[in-house]
């Protein structure tokens, strides 16, 4: 079989903003919706070990379907705000989707399922059309076999269960009157039996365990408070008579299916969050000695930050609080759900702002402590950036964060894990662009209309070469760590970090030693900076705001001052110094929104691609080492242009050569002086016309960028990014006859468990060959001279960042 072209090494991604969008599996894999696609987590690999694309919308609700012999789960279940619950089935140990459930005429808020003895599966769907829908599913077909109607009211959450000693389902559905209602199924249809009062807001969240035949129902509202139910079977109806006159007894509700009367009553009330309750999660049973136990333990995630796990005193059978988790201080919001691991060892949460929150119990000691997880963007991502030496990442979204993602290199695993280190910058706007200046410092632009420099500190050098493996000494021996701060601090009253450096670090020690406190500053304590030694994972320090560039009156959509303008005069580009931050230039040219700029690999030329479905290329004209000139060199028109739409993006080949540009229209061109070995701008201006055929990749081409290095045939390597979300390799080699269309050809695309799902933003090849991270022998040349491996960073619309690596020998 030959080997792939397209492997994924990291997805970053976080779950989706709803309750019960997070399932455990016994598989150890966890499911969780991330925008439109399931992605499967494997918490001890600490990546993503597939995405599941079929979803057209949000993924809302995700449920894997266990088995009754706690097996394996061959099932998941999904709901979207597509209106539609999908059925994933496995096949050669990969999941597909084998049935798509139509019918809700909104979207899909909670989905449960339970296994059958026939062999079907019985599944349930709420949705915000207020209906309840019951599917079953066989044999790769799904039918809808009820409809429940709400009114005016919604139902948050079902789930589903079986009666005990019988076969008979059981469905509790928990809304928002406060209520938790029981249907069961008899002569095919459900019927309303129950309706269990007590909660006095909203509930959220509902889930059955069975326990020594019995089933328990946990049920948490946004009263703060978790009701847990029992439901009994009674032995005899004339049960009530016989009881003890004055005797004090809980009130039963009672029902009855087929013979059998069954009794519901309030088993306790937990109180002790001290917000909205959103999840709640039993442990899952465990087969021991070939029989079922299930274990009293019920996990709680509420907005106050906190998870809960209770469960009954031995002595005494009172429910109590056992263990306690969460986050303290901070501005962000509390937890959605949460799950608990199949062995109980583990529990899970994930946050109003799709971060995944893990905590392991230790083997030796039971305490609790936090582990590491994958992370990622909660919103689209617009833009990203290697460093120089390809050693990390950085990218920005709109949901106003700056993001660095590295290799981690731990000492007990040969595999090398890729981790979200740092979050060096936190926005109160969209961010859209981002440039790397150096190896330690970095501008990125929001919304706000403004440039924004960020430095790192040393403390951070130091910290990452521990994480990441690398030398320190050879991180800063780069020409710009001569000057970095120690570190960075927050002002009491202040909104952007300041730098720290040595002398501000002995100062303050004086100070702190001889308890001054006259001054206003050291009333007022700032969040002072302590520098730390850091070995292994965790969120790296503060960097340092270094200048704020202002662009006003425009809204930037690239680093470079790339303007959303519908004017010329505010479609300039603005060219800034990086030594002393001062703007240099105005260069326009484009009358409609700049979508994107690139410097040639040289720095000699700066293209720019434009709305007006033209590009503008611009020389430098000193060479003498003072603050560069910039004069338009040559440009295209309405009239003479090939794009016929807005032209998204552009490149250049390593050799300064050609560049490439991207448009809606679905065509690719590479532009250089035809039939001229020679680089671009070292001939008449005139002389840059396109050297390719109309490549045409049958979608808007969103993204392209070409590879930096050159293929063992001497041809250039391309990725385009579409619109639809997948990422195409295009092989091109200059020709004479570019009628024939002989010069491109096709070498790989990535599959639907590949693709964003989304538009795809930002394409970026790695700076270096090989792979990230990786021992020095894995990065060197193969027998043939050519790179074997290179990488590739997309940015999607659908909150992903993907890495892939790129086998160049098998094109």
């Amino acid at each position: 079989m030959a080997a792939p072209v397209f492997e994924t090494c990291h997805v970053a991604c976080c779950a989706n903003r709803t309750p019960h969008v997070l399932s455990w599996s016994r598989r150890g894999l966890i499911a969780f919706g991330s925008c439109s696609s399931v992605a499967l987590y494997d918490p001890q690999e600490v990546k993503i070990a597939a995405l599941l694309n079929k979803h057209t919308d949000r993924v809302n609700a995700v449920q894997w379907v266990h088995r009754e012999d706690c097996g394996p789960e061959t099932h998941l279940v999904s709901g979207g705000s597509d209106n539609s619950v999908i059925v994933w089935k496995e096949h050669d140990g990969k999941f597909a989707a084998a049935a798509v459930c139509s019918g809700h005429s909104g979207p899909v808020c909670a989905v449960d399922a339970v296994p059958l003895r026939s062999g079907q599966l019985l599944l349930a769907s709420a949705s915000s059309d207020s209906t309840v829908k019951l599917w079953t599913f066989s044999d790769g077909a799904a039918e809808c076999l009820q409809t429940i109607s709400f009114g005016s009211s919604f139902m948050m959450d079902v789930s589903l269960a079986l009666l005990p000693d019988s076969e008979v389902p059981v469905l509790a559905c928990g809304g928002d009157d406060s209520k938790v209602i029981l249907y069961v199924q008899l002569n095919g249809q459900f019927q309303k039996v129950l309706t269990l009062q007590g909660h006095e807001d909203w509930v959220r969240s509902v889930e059955w365990a069975a326990k020594d035949g019995e089933l328990l129902l946990a049920s948490c509202s946004q009263d703060c408070m978790i009701r847990v139910w029992k439901l009994v079977v009674k032995c005899a109806p004339q049960a009530d008579a016989l009881a003890e006159e004055g005797a004090i007894r809980m009130k039963e509700d009672v029902f009855e299916v087929k013979g059998n009367v069954y009794a519901v009553t309030l088993e306790t009330v937990l109180a002790g969050h001290e917000n909205w309750v959103y999840g709640i999660h039993w442990q899952p049973p465990v087969n021991k000695g070939g029989s079922m136990k299930q274990p009293l333990s019920l996990l709680s995630a509420s907005m106050d930050k906190t998870m809960i796990l209770w469960g009954p005193e031995e002595a005494s059978g009172v429910w109590v609080e056992k263990v306690r988790v969460g986050e303290v201080g901070g501005n962000t919001l509390g937890f959605l759900g949460c799950q608990i691991s199949p062995d109980g060892s583990k529990i899970l949460a994930h946050a109003f702002h799709g971060a995944l929150h893990l905590w392991y119990r230790d083997k030796e000691d039971q305490e609790w402590s936090p582990g590491v997880v994958v992370s990622g963007h909660f919103s689209a991502v617009q833009d990203l950036s290697w460093d120089p030496e390809g050693e990390f990442l950085l990218s920005v979204g709109s949901d106003q964060t700056t993001r660095l993602f590295t290799p981690w290199r731990r000492k007990d695993f040969s595999q090398v894990t890729w981790h979200e280190i740092s979050r060096p910058q936190i926005h109160g706007y969209d961010m859209q662009c981002l440039a790397t200046v150096g190896r330690f410092q970095f501008v990125s632009g929001a919304d706000e209309k403004v440039l924004r420099v960020f430095r790192a500190p040393r403390n951070f050098v130091e910290n990452f070469a521990n994480i990441g493996g690398t030398s320190l000494e050879k991180l800063l021996a780069s020409t710009d760590a001569a000057s970095l701060p120690e570190g960075a601090s927050t002002p009491a009253l202040g909104l952007s970090n300041k730098a720290v450096f040595q002398g501000d670090l002995a100062t303050h020690n004086t100070q702190e030693k001889e308890g001054d406190f006259n001054s206003a500053s050291a009333q007022y304590k700032e969040s002072y900076f302590h520098p730390l030694s850091l070995t292994v994972f965790i969120r790296l320090t503060l960097v340092t705001s270094v200048k704020l560039l202002s662009c006003h009156g425009i809204l930037l959509k690239r680093v470079s001052c790339c303007p959303q303008a519908s004017k010329a005069e505010h479609a300039s580009i603005l060219l800034w110094s990086t030594s002393s931050w001062k703007q240099l230039q105005a260069l326009p040219c484009h009358s409609l929104t700049v979508t994107q700029m690139a410097f040639s690999p040289d720095g000699r030329l700066l293209l720019a691609v434009s709305r007006d479905r033209t590009w503008s290329l611009w020389k430098r004209g000193n060479t003498d080492g003072s603050e560069p000139r910039f004069s338009l060199y040559t440009h295209s028109t309405k009239d003479s242009a090939v794009h016929t739409r807005i032209i998204w993006s552009c490149d250049w080949s390593p050799d300064n050569k050609y560049f490439v540009t991207s448009s809606r229209d679905k065509k690719v061109i590479m532009w250089g002086h035809r039939g001229s070995v020679e680089c671009v701008g070292e001939k008449s201006s005139a002389d840059v016309l396109p050297c390719s055929s109309v490549l045409d990749v049958g979608d808007s081409a969103t993204a392209v960028t070409v590879c930096p290095f050159l293929l063992s045939d001497q041809s250039y390597l391309l990725a385009v990014g579409l619109e639809s979300g997948q990422i195409v390799l295009y092989k091109w080699r200059p020709v004479e006859d570019l009628s024939s269309g002989s010069d491109w050809s096709k070498c790989a695309e990535t599959d639907a468990s590949q693709s964003h799902t989304l538009v795809v933003k930002r394409l970026r090849w790695r700076p270096r060959s090989g792979q990230a991270g990786q021992r020095d022998e894995d990065k060197r040349p193969s027998e043939s001279g050519h790179h074997a491996w290179v990488q590739l960073a997309s940015a999607g619309a659908d909150h992903a960042v993907k890495i892939f690596n790129i086998n160049t020998l098998t094109l």
